[in-house]
């Protein structure tokens, strides 16, 4: 089996599931619905999509970060592979991010189940630096989080990013995610151990966030 490139490490927390996915929801273990905003289109990888994630996802400046994403098409071909049976199981779903520019993916955005049921989730995301700052990472992120509550069911969503990840850490607070710790050298990177904040997002802490008015940015 391929093994996964995480984005983010094992949280240490967990709470029991709660409510399953709300009435009409979409089957996501048949296949990942297509999401639409005005920048992005979020979809569900293709195995030819491995070139252009390998193009977009593995400079220095993007995985400083993270842990480390393949390095040949062939492994990314891997990794897509193993998110296609992990999405069928229902322990994990994952967004290929096209930019409108572009008909290829220019990122990614992993969650991953916490305990059964998938009441509490864990996210992680990397995104090609040409489209940073551009309203494409917040717009996928609000994109992910409405489905992993709304259809998936999550009640909470967890984040790790390394305390020295302004940027990372900045998109979290600004999608309203609450910093709740400091994981102690949690994190192993190119030969150190780092420390990561813990971040949390609640379901209905993010229904009142985006309720009439639109929230908007």
């Amino acid at each position: 089996m391929a093994k996964p490139f995480a984005l983010s490490e094992p949280a240490l927390q967990a709470v029991a599931a709660s409510t399953p996915a709300e009435t009409g929801a979409v089957d996501w273990r048949d296949g990942l619905p297509v999401l639409k905003g005005r920048r992005v289109t979020l979809r569900e990888l293709r195995v030819d999509d491995a070139q252009s994630l390998l193009a977009m996802l593995t400079s220095d400046e993007i995985t400083r970060f993270i842990s480390p994403p393949p390095t040949t098409v062939e492994g990314f071909e891997r990794f897509i592979a193993w998110t296609l049976r992990e999405r069928s199981a229902g322990r994990y779903l994952c967004f290929a991010v096209v930019p409108d520019s572009l008909d290829v993916p220019a990122g990614l955005f992993q969650v991953r189940e916490m305990d059964p049921g998938f009441g509490v989730a864990e996210w992680g995301f990397a995104l090609a630096s040409a489209f940073w700052g551009s309203g494409a990472f917040l717009e996928a992120a609000e994109l992910v989080l409405d489905f992993t509550f709304n259809q998936v069911g999550a009640q909470r969503i967890e984040a790790r990013a390394a305390t020295q990840n302004g940027r990372g850490n900045g998109a979290l607070r600004k999608l309203g995610a609450v910093q709740e710790g400091v994981l102690r050298r949690s994190f192993l990177r190119r030969g150190a151990l780092l420390d990561q904040n813990l971040w949390a997002i609640l379901a209905d802490e993010w229904r009142v966030r985006t309720a009439d008015p639109p929230f908007v940015h």
